[in-house]
């Protein structure tokens, strides 16, 4: 639960302090912009709002790792909610309104998840899980979208440590494997998730399952 407030407080920060003209850059998600990224991230705050107030009375049927689905493949853009995005993200016009709403109901979010009950069970993505574990998948979620909105931008501030620590972990959970000790909790994130290529010694020391596309 730490982990989640840190990482989503420190995505919000991120987002605040991006440039106008850095809206228009690419992000590290294929395809998007940093502004359809910052789209896309209203979205990811309203499915955790929306997520911790759907209740269940049944067993959890996934945990942080069971709760991704690992794809195939990277994004094609195919997807109807994918494509949605720079459509939406366009017609904010003034990055501005997009920070103004993403502050909004991103607060919110972070607010709902503080109160929330640990131990409570919720229903999304047709899985059932504890409050706990889907805000711990969320930290990874979260700690990409962080790397993702400041990948052009080098001299921003990264994501902390510490939920950078947490979400390779669960990656490596994910994995069914860990990733090698020398790589950087950063380097082993961009790595696993198909954010960068591997260099030849790198993919010699990498399990075989990477890189892995979470959906």
């Amino acid at each position: 639960m730490d982990h989640f407030s840190r990482s989503w407080t420190a995505l919000l920060t991120a987002v605040a302090e991006t440039p106008d003209e850095d809206f228009e850059r690419p992000s590290g998600c294929v395809g998007w912009s940093v502004r359809d990224l910052v789209c896309h991230l209203v979205i990811d705050a309203q499915d955790v709002l929306i997520t911790l107030v759907t209740p269940a009375d049944t067993e959890p049927t996934a945990d942080a790792a069971t709760y991704w689905d690992v794809q195939d493949g990277p994004p094609t853009g195919d997807d109807p909610l994918d494509a949605l995005v720079p459509r939406l993200a366009a017609a904010y016009g003034d990055p501005r309104w997009l920070r103004f709403h993403l502050d909004d109901v991103g607060t919110a979010a972070g607010r709902a998840a503080s109160l929330a009950d640990p131990s409570a069970r919720v229903r999304t993505k047709g899985k059932v899980l504890t409050v706990a574990d889907y805000l711990s998948a969320y930290v990874l979620e979260g700690t990409l979208h962080h790397l993702d909105l400041i990948a052009a931008s080098p001299d921003a501030a990264p994501p902390p440590p510490e939920t950078m620590s947490a979400a390779r972990a669960l990656l490596e959970r994910i994995a069914g494997a860990p990733f090698p000790a020398s790589l950087s909790d950063r380097s082993a994130l961009l790595l696993g998730t198909g954010r960068r290529l591997p260099t030849d010694e790198e993919k010699k020391a990498l399990p075989a399952r990477l890189p892995l596309y979470l959906g």
